[in-house]
């Protein structure tokens, strides 16, 4: 076990943990942060996606030795309560049917909005294909990620 400092949502913490233990696993069993969800396990769903750097990785995938030099960002630090533009967006369209793929896909769109804050409808298809939702709201997401990109202009 070693000790790794972590900033997470814009607070610092030290964690005792395997150098391989995935970041997921830190987040929601060390940390309690459970807004992150486990889905597949392989990085083939996004429902665990988080930020780090202001970019959109899979934290069941993610070795905690791999960035404690770095700033995460989870859902319960998108925003403080719950006014990104995101997941204003998210909760105007009413885009969750169960919701459980909602955290990453969320943390997908903001990083994207970031990078692109005016998407085409080709851009957002393109940069939210890796989530999957089993509900099949697609068409939600995708017109989401559209109001969202008009609240930031």
């Amino acid at each position: 076990m070693a000790n790794y400092k972590l900033q997470i949502n814009g607070r610092n913490y030290e964690v005792d943990v395997e150098e391989d233990t995935p970041l997921l696993w830190v987040l929601r069993d060390t940390l309690g942060l459970v807004g992150t969800k486990y889905s597949c396990g392989v990085a083939q769903c996004g429902a665990c996606t988080v930020h780090v750097n202001d970019e959109a990785r899979r934290s069941c995938v993610l070795p905690v030795s791999s960035v404690q030099n770095d700033a995460i960002t989870t859902i319960e630090g998108l925003s403080e309560n719950g006014d990104h533009p995101v997941q204003q967006a998210w909760e105007e369209v009413d885009v969750a049917q169960c919701g459980y793929c909602q955290a990453g896909q969320i943390m997908t769109a903001a990083a994207l909005l970031k990078k692109n804050p005016q998407p085409s409808d080709e851009e957002i298809v393109a940069g939210m294909n890796a989530n999957i939702c089993r509900c099949g709201t697609y068409h939600r997401i995708k017109e989401a990620v559209k109001l969202a990109s008009a609240k930031t202009k």
